[in-house]
């Protein structure tokens, strides 16, 4: 490969890992090597080659395509024609109409080309002298191309299966334009401003990666469908974890008949299996505004875990303790349930988060919820408003269960910070950083 080529593809790989695609140095080695073999002129094989060696989950593929369509962009592949200039003199009404033509039955290439050439004529905004910032929201107030269904649907029957097809060609259309337009502002931006600095805003982190506590409502949506699979392998490891804890009870008959070959001496002693069966678990979640979105994933995994424990009690807590196990009852719907828990449950009493008595009343109030064939599982920032810690109080708890484990959503440099007791606590359950479902699988991994 020539050097411009290496230094291109080198860039690729460190930017994948900077936007949190996990890329290793044989992944990296694997690439270089299929290039050797394709047609680097055919921008679609080059894309596939790097998506085949590069890309392990589907989460991780549209961070990949922004950043490929960044380091190797369509104008400067030589596939693709210039942006059409009779569309720079175009009218705007005339330019609806070619979007509309294009939204019905224009090709895939077409509607790159019109999406370059919109970008160009109102994607432009001057910021000073000799200096210029390129913007889709402008391109899509000029077109403004979902005023258009309406006008491409004229003449079809409402309701029909036909209709509903249509509507949901041109919605794909649409889509596809917006992402043209997008990406066609990206390469503009990164020819301005280099492509490092874009990269870094370009690309959202991969699912998995997303910050709990920065997490908006679309991702703890898309979340819900990798809570079933985590719960599924934290019952699994749980119990594989019971079972090397303890072994079963004495089998005498075969202990004794083995001693007959030593003189009766039972030099060897001989044990029942354990009794198979699921787990307890009790989860503490701490409930507060200041972990709101961490919360809500917490009480989704807990949802979940119901179908995978025999026994299951949840309790929430701002600075006094609620069992809220009741509004995740089989069948209930999960955000039904937390609309109910926000009204319902009676989790505070000031409304500032406190471990300490939040801990103390669970003691007092449910504190035979935990016993010798319980796993307890805490979820919380360990921030206490500079209240009483009652250490001693959670020691007694985490001593009756057979395990205990805390997940928290701070970064471990936040720990110890301000009013966090991070470390008083750790020292009692062991206390994981948690910020992400690709940590809490790391953390599932890892019990053994």
């Amino acid at each position: 490969m020539r050097e411009s080529l290496v230094d291109r593809h080198v860039g690729f790989l460190h930017a994948l890992r900077g936007a949190g695609i996990p890329v290793s140095v044989a992944e990296g080695l694997d690439a270089a090597a299929a290039l050797r073999v394709i047609e680097m002129g055919d921008r679609d094989l080059l894309k596939s080659a790097y998506a085949a060696t590069l890309v392990k989950k589907p989460s991780y593929r549209p961070g990949f395509d922004v950043l490929f369509d960044l380091w190797f962009p369509p104008s400067t592949s030589g596939l693709y024609s210039a942006p059409r200039d009779d569309l720079q003199e175009a009218t705007p009404q005339q330019l609806r109409d070619e979007l509309a033509r294009l939204l019905a039955n224009g090709g895939d290439e077409e509607m790159r080309q019109f999406a370059r050439a919109m970008v160009e004529r109102f994607g432009r905004q001057p910021a000073g002298p000799g200096r210029q910032n390129w913007f889709s929201y402008s391109v899509m107030r000029a077109l403004s191309p979902e005023t258009l269904i309406a006008r491409l649907l004229e003449g079809i029957e409402r309701g029909t299966l036909h209709e509903k097809r249509a509507r949901t060609h041109i919605s794909a259309k649409i889509r596809q334009f917006e992402s043209e337009v997008a990406s066609d502002v990206r390469r503009r931006i990164a020819e301005d401003s280099g492509i490092e600095k874009i990269a870094k805003s370009a690309v959202r982190p991969p699912l998995d990666q997303i910050d709990f506590l920065r997490a908006t409502k679309q991702d703890l949506t898309d979340l819900r469908r990798e809570v079933y699979p985590l719960a599924r392998r934290l019952a699994t490891r749980l119990a594989i974890k019971h079972r090397h804890d303890k072994q079963g009870r004495l089998d005498f008959r075969r202990t004794v008949r083995a001693s007959l070959q030593t003189g009766g001496v039972p030099l060897t002693t001989h044990f029942k299996p354990p009794r198979p069966h699921k787990p307890e678990l009790v989860v503490l979640c701490d409930t507060s505004d200041s972990v709101s979105s961490f919360a809500h994933f917490t009480l989704l995994l807990t949802y979940a875990l119901k179908e995978q424990f025999t026994k299951v009690r949840a309790f929430g807590f701002v600075d006094t303790v609620d069992e809220i196990t009741r509004f995740f009852a089989p069948g209930a719907d999960f955000l039904d349930a937390v609309t109910r828990l926000a009204s319902e449950a009676d989790m505070t009493r000031f409304g500032r988060t406190n471990y300490g008595h939040a801990f103390e009343r669970f003691a007092e109030k449910y504190g035979d919820a935990i016993g010798p064939r319980t796993s307890l599982l805490i979820l919380g920032d360990a921030r206490s408003n500079y209240q009483p810690p009652a250490a001693d109080t959670l020691r007694r708890l985490a001593g009756k269960a057979r395990h205990a484990h805390w997940l928290n959503p701070e970064p471990r440099a936040q720990w110890d910070t301000g009013d966090s007791v991070a470390s008083g606590y750790g020292a009692i359950v062991p206390m994981r950083e948690c910020r992400n479902v690709a940590q809490l699988a790391e953390f599932i991994e890892d019990l053994n």
